[in-house]
């Protein structure tokens, strides 16, 4: 057997759009796929936090709770992105302004502080 490679170098993560991106701006969007993030400190299997840019919402509302999924990019108040993972809730209060694809989730959960990350249109 081939030894472990380790966790990724630099995390480049492809992004369909969620059932909110209505809620951000057209900036936020191409914030998105342009900027360069980190993976954050306070990351677990529950979600993998990000530090970057924010990204700016369009809506100031607040969103009831609604049905989570494996691998959505959901956008708390900070504006900083965060990956849900394999242990995330069923239910979250935040717009999701993109899905990452379930194939490109087992990095993301092995990446380690400090991995630099990318969104890439999907």
């Amino acid at each position: 057997a081939a030894p472990w490679p380790g966790p990724p170098a630099e995390l480049v993560l492809p992004v369909r759009p969620g059932p909110r991106t209505d809620w951000f701006s057209p900036a936020a969007l191409r914030t998105l796929t342009s900027a360069a993030y980190r993976v954050s400190p306070h990351s677990n299997r529950i979600g993998l936090r990000t530090e970057g840019p924010p990204l700016e919402r369009a809506s100031t509302g607040e969103l009831p709770s609604e049905g989570m999924v494996l691998g959505a990019v959901q956008v708390p108040p900070d504006g900083r992105p965060v990956i849900f993972l394999h242990d995330h809730p069923t239910t979250g209060g935040y717009p999701v302004v993109a899905v990452v694809p379930e194939p490109a989730l087992a990095a993301a959960a092995q990446a380690a502080t400090g991995t630099p990350l990318r969104f890439t249109p999907a």
